[in-house]
């Protein structure tokens, strides 16, 4: 039963081709999506009362990457409730722990993973943190 919730998703990344895709695979099922290309423009939704219930990040950003993101929106606690998880084709070490260190329910690295698996692999995480 758990599969059938439709999730209110924000995704965030500088790709507006993949912002698309990705956003089109969720959309196609049924989610309600919005994206922001770039750290700011998510701020702002963020900020400005968007509260969804995933946050889909990529690190590898302009300005400020997907980890400074999230270090300010934990540090003044704008989305508590929201699942984090990384989208990325970063694959350090040290940045995977420190988004761990974050709180994000989990790390999908683009290259490895097709975007109709990304999609179940992201409800798939939050159904397992319901």
């Amino acid at each position: 039963m758990n599969e059938e919730k439709k999730y209110k998703v924000l995704i965030v990344d500088d790709d507006k081709f993949l912002l698309d895709m990705y956003a089109t695979k969720f959309k196609n099922l049924g989610h309600d999506v919005s994206v922001a290309v770039g750290a700011n423009e998510a701020l702002s939704k963020i900020k400005g009362g968007e509260g969804p219930e995933i946050l889909i990040l990529d690190i590898i950003m302009p300005n400020m990457d997907g980890l400074e993101l999230l270090e300010l929106i934990r540090k003044e606690n704008l989305i508590p409730q929201t699942t984090v998880i990384m989208l990325t084709n970063e694959t350090d070490p040290a940045k995977i722990e420190k988004a761990k260190s974050l709180g994000v329910a989990g790390y999908i690295v683009k290259a490895t993973t097709i975007p109709s698996e990304v999609v179940s692999e992201v409800i798939s995480i939050v159904s397992k943190k319901a």
